[in-house]
């Protein structure tokens, strides 16, 4: 049987006509114009005035059903664009955007990403040890691109060498962007870019009375990377306030804003937080990167029976989920995880966040919105009359949304949230003093997963050491056990702290008849305890515990986070 004709792609003018950017007339004007020429279809639209040139990318890129990119929020990779000489970029209409040496990938945008000729000329220039990745940009922002970027140092320190020795003459660098042209635009974007590049999740500018301290959270962990003479620090703060859309005027007041950016060749958000403190504007930055934030359920690293227990607990058609723990301890990220694990073109999955961290296809997504008069409990009331099949709510904080919520999954609807408790036994009694009735809560909770992360052990350095006896009692072996354990040195892989990425450690309380009995009657926390490890309960503790005795992590990590004080009675 003959596998059935591909569709052939559509034109670029039937595109623009589709979407009511040009005109029938227009677009015959544009290909009379083609024919005299020979020149791209594209570029003569953009030349008569008839649209502009980022519309026809994306046109193109539709078209063409390659992947576009705005150069005008990208920050350059300075070690991807040391590999392409400045004559051949020029040359070819392609600017290097990112290296990824782990997977030997070099990310470029390209004016034509058909060009063999340019594909064939980079890949000489680089030897064919590098697969090459091309972006669809349009032709004049790659050119004043390459003049952009190729014309100044990009490097934080090379930045502010430049500042400080001011060797840079301005005069000369004519052609150039006024913007690009001043080096503390160019140290902000470095510094973003650094962060990423170090696995940041938040960046820290914290002023101090003589100078700018710069940190990184990496893993969970604060990190002091850069110290900065306080003169930088006015210019630094309006920058980021002007790209993150704040009023810059206004110094006294606590400020919210949204960056979005293209780095390492992927769309990556900041949301910029601004706090005045007694030396100035305190400002951090959340780092919302859509390629770590969204990770399959099998990767989340949970034990065979852990992860079909949840799954389980997901295939219930009605309820709620709830997933709890601290601040920074990884809820969003599962949730994300679960829901990307259910979603489908047969179920209408819809969130109510605060705010929208990862937008996800296919999921309807809505920001909680003070200025609307949208808070939980009202958005939820909204949503219901949305035909969902599952609600995701960001955080149960008070009784009205806790009520809603349940109200949601009594009436047939599978719901997911968080909640700020230690353990998951603790949601109950955190729920029951929110004012919800105990009759309500049995029954309609499916489930409750409580989760910490912990740094995992860098993989360069890690030592091995016979354990200890204290550590024996700890993980309660044996005193006569042949057990090697692992503890952390430190190397330039993982910035000599001796830990390098987080894994996290979880426990799942399936709800039951039995237990949705006790509920039911108020008990203590210590007989809903009691009863859950009865029934295999497995808490956080050993799992923990677990992570140590794979050589994953260090009993000193565990207790960092996880009180293990327990386990010595």
């Amino acid at each position: 049987m003959n596998a059935p004709a591909a569709k052939p792609p559509r034109r670029i003018g039937d595109i623009l006509i589709d979407q009511g950017i040009l005109s029938q007339d227009q677009l015959r004007i544009a290909l009379t114009e083609q024919k005299k020429t020979s020149e791209q279809l594209g570029r003569i639209i953009v030349s008569l005035g008839f649209t502009t040139e980022a519309i026809v990318r994306d046109a193109l890129s539709e078209a063409l059903g390659q992947e576009s990119v705005d150069l005008h929020k990208v920050v350059v990779d300075q070690d991807a664009l040391k590999l392409v000489p400045k004559e051949v970029a020029r040359r070819y209409r392609v600017l290097p955007i990112a290296i990824d040496n782990a997977r030997h990938l070099l990310t470029v945008a390209m004016a034509d990403t058909s060009n063999v000729v340019a594909l064939d000329q980079l890949r000489a220039i680089l030897g064919g040890r590098v697969e090459i990745h091309p972006l669809l940009a349009g032709e004049s922002e790659i050119e004043s691109a390459i003049d952009q970027f190729y014309g100044y140092i990009l490097t934080v320190d090379g930045i502010l060498h430049e500042i400080e020795t001011g060797q840079v003459d301005y005069s000369s660098l004519k052609g150039e962007s006024e913007e690009y042209s001043q080096p503390l635009v160019r140290l902000v974007d470095a510094m973003l870019s650094d962060a990423v590049k170090a696995g940041a999740s938040d960046i820290h500018f914290e002023p101090e009375q003589g100078f700018l301290r710069v940190r990184y959270r990496i893993d969970g962990v604060l990190r002091q990377v850069r110290s900065l003479h306080k003169n930088y620090w006015s210019a630094i703060a309006v920058r980021l306030k002007v790209m993150s859309g704040m009023n810059i005027a206004e110094t006294r007041t606590p400020q919210d804003g949204r960056i979005s950016l293209t780095l390492y060749g992927r769309p990556i958000d900041f949301r910029v937080s601004v706090q005045p403190t007694t030396w100035g504007e305190n400002i951090v930055l959340r780092i919302l990167d859509r390629n770590k934030g969204i990770v399959a359920l099998d990767n989340l690293g949970l034990p065979a029976e852990s992860l079909s227990l949840l799954k389980l607990m997901m295939a219930r058609p009605e309820g709620i989920i709830l997933v709890t723990g601290p601040t920074g301890s990884g809820k969003t990220t599962t949730l994300y995880s679960m829901l990307s694990h259910v979603s489908s073109e047969s179920v209408n999955i819809m969130t109510l966040e605060d705010p929208v961290e990862y937008p996800m296809p296919l999921i309807r997504q809505s920001s909680v919105n003070e200025a609307a008069k949208m808070d939980f409990a009202s958005g939820i009331r909204s949503m219901l009359r949305q035909d969902p099949d599952i609600i995701l709510v960001g955080e149960v904080r008070d009784e009205d949304t806790a009520d809603m919520a349940l109200r949601a999954a009594m009436t047939g609807h599978q719901v997911y949230s968080t909640l700020h408790t230690n353990s998951a036994i603790g949601a109950i009694p955190r729920l029951l003093d929110l004012g919800i009735v105990p009759d309500v809560l049995a029954g309609n909770i499916i489930g409750i997963v409580a989760q910490r992360l912990i740094r995992k052990l860098c993989p360069h350095c890690r030592e091995a050491a016979p354990a200890t006896d204290f550590e024996r009692k700890l993980l309660r072996l044996p005193a006569d056990a042949e057990i090697t354990l692992y503890q952390a040195r430190g190397c330039d892989h993982c910035g000599h702290t001796g830990y390098r990425g987080r894994i996290s450690v979880m426990e799942i309380l399936k709800m039951d008849a039995d237990l949705d009995e006790l509920v039911a009657r108020r008990a203590t926390w210590s007989e809903l305890h009691n009863l859950a490890l009865s029934k295999g309960f497995q808490p956080l503790s050993e799992d923990g515990v677990r992570r140590v005795l794979e050589g994953v992590t260090t009993i000193d990590e565990v207790s960092r986070v996880i009180d293990l004080t327990d386990r010595l009675g």
